[in-house]
């Protein structure tokens, strides 16, 4: 650089007071998370080892098992109790027997559930995929307990040389509660014996419901999550005969009660940016800004690549399944504050991520 090239004393000073504050501003800034969603169930078997697997490799930032419980009191990791779809119970006839019908939430199910099969029983069963990649690898894979993933995951660690956080949600807390198969107090025991204790602990706890997460804020310092839909409300509040919805939770006086028990709010994602009548991506709701400023950050959820799942202009081409360009959406959402996206393609969530 040429003397004549040199700002004045007086701008220098002004621009190395400007750099070290960029730096600064750099170096404080979070960079968001990317959670695998159920693992990498885009491309594999949801709730499987080797899916979680695949995402670590992806390099998500946080495996995602919902938990049920079986008959002999084990968590294992399923999205529903209902394992109609996700396994191939159906094809076993010593098992014909167990279909029934429940009423699970307010809905009737008819089908096969964990909380009637012992753990031995479900450990005979093999996975099956949601969408075309990953029912590729239909019967495969088997069903895992909760503790058998955090085993894995503290093995990843080492191997990969990196902290994998783990994200569990109780499903249908009040409704395993009601039937003598409470979640909360086994999966805060299988978590203390694998190190995950207090607030700084790599691992998140998610509900739909708001007892169970005010419960366990009397039982534990681990980060809190409350989980948010765009309809109906929470089931325990439809239960006691309350008459908010999740809309009211995400009012500033319901994010401010939000807060007083949870770390982050997790709505979905078209609670965020808005889709526009022709599919594209609207306008930011602000739902982002209010949470932080109600000092809650903010997850949100689901994001997929299938072009059914996308705004037209992302996608490849007209095949519903067919993949489109997931990155450019979660990208959208990152610049709009996002502080973490569930994605059950966390590979793509990763490339949006490091494009920022």
């Amino acid at each position: 650089m040429l003397a004549q090239d040199l700002p004045p004393a007086g701008e220098a000073a002004t621009m190395k007071r400007f750099l070290l504050l960029a730096a600064l501003s750099l170096s404080a800034w979070a960079k968001p998370l990317v959670i695998a969603h159920r693992g990498a169930s885009g491309y594999l078997p949801e709730h499987t080892l080797e899916g979680y697997e695949l995402a670590v490799r992806q390099g998500a930032d946080y495996v995602e098992p919902d938990l049920v419980p079986t008959k002999d009191g084990h968590l294992v990791a399923r999205h529903e109790n209902d394992i109609s779809e996700t396994t191939n119970v159906s094809a076993h006839p010593e098992f014909a027997a167990r279909k029934t019908t429940k009423t699970v939430d307010g809905h009737q199910v008819t089908g096969w559930f964990t909380e009637d099969f012992t753990l031995a029983e479900l450990k005979t069963l093999r996975a099956r995929g949601r969408n075309r990649a990953s029912r590729a690898y239909d019967g495969r894979f088997q069903i895992v307990t909760f503790e058998e993933v955090l085993r894995a995951v503290r093995a990843w660690e080492k191997q990969y040389k990196r902290t994998i956080g783990v994200y569990p949600e109780t499903k249908h807390p009040s409704y395993f509660r009601r039937i003598g198969h409470p979640i909360e107090e086994s999966m805060l025991a299988i978590l203390g014996r694998y190190g995950y204790r207090g607030p700084d602990a790599p691992v998140f706890i998610q509900s739909f419901e708001v007892g169970n997460l005010k419960k366990l804020k009397t039982m534990t310092e681990i980060p809190l999550v409350q989980l948010v839909d765009d309809a109906g409300a929470p089931q325990d509040w439809v239960e006691a005969g309350r008459k908010e919805t999740y809309a009211d939770m995400v009012r500033p006086a319901g994010l401010a009660e939000v807060a007083a028990y949870a770390h982050a709010v997790s709505p979905y994602k078209l609670m965020l940016i808005r889709r526009n009548p022709d599919g594209s991506l609207g306008a930011n709701t602000g739902l982002i800004e209010a949470a932080h400023t109600a000092g809650l950050k903010v997850h949100s959820w689901t994001f997929r690549s299938e072009n059914q799942y996308l705004p037209p202009a992302l996608r490849s081409n007209g095949d519903p399944e067919g993949n489109g360009n997931l990155a450019e959406e979660v990208k959208a959402y990152f610049e709009a504050g996002l502080d973490g996206v569930f994605s059950n393609m966390p590979d793509q969530a990763v490339n949006a991520r490091d494009h920022l």
